[in-house]
């Protein structure tokens, strides 16, 4: 997968793809329609940062490029490409406990915080998709 040169998109699969790494200077796509939800996408090569509603959903640093993203009130799930190695930041249920698979790697459990947040690190290259699954457990 390329960069989404369009900043935010819907798939085929009805899932969000966003974000483009590639970019030197910020560019932000607002009020995308997507699920009854009014998106904001703002990326360039330094972050990328997705708002639903505008509410936090997912941040990376540095920037980079998602596909496939769903978020249900399961988990997420999406694969994400950059540069190089990036941390993620998502906007979940506070206070509860995930299982997280980036790759083929079960990384473990993972509890957010009080304000929902949980962060993770993902090895990155460019051109090469890593899937990344988060799955409430219980």
């Amino acid at each position: 997968m390329a960069v989404v040169e369009e900043l935010i998109r819907t798939e085929d699969n009805e899932t969000l793809s966003f974000g483009n790494y590639k970019l030197a200077a910020k560019s932000k796509a607002d009020n995308y329609e997507f699920g009854g939800d009014l998106y904001k996408v703002k990326t360039f090569s330094e972050i990328t940062k997705l708002e639903r509603n505008g509410m936090f959903v997912y941040e990376s640093v540095p920037g980079t490029a998602v596909s496939r993203f769903q978020a249900t009130g399961d988990g997420v799930s999406f694969q994400v490409e950059g540069p190089k190695d990036a941390q993620i930041t998502l906007e979940l249920e506070d206070q509860t406990e995930y299982k997280v698979q980036v790759g083929e790697i079960e990384a473990g459990t993972m509890k957010t915080n009080l304000g929902g947040k949980l962060s993770l690190s993902v090895e990155l290259s460019e051109d090469v998709l890593v899937p990344v699954r988060i799955e409430k457990i219980g």
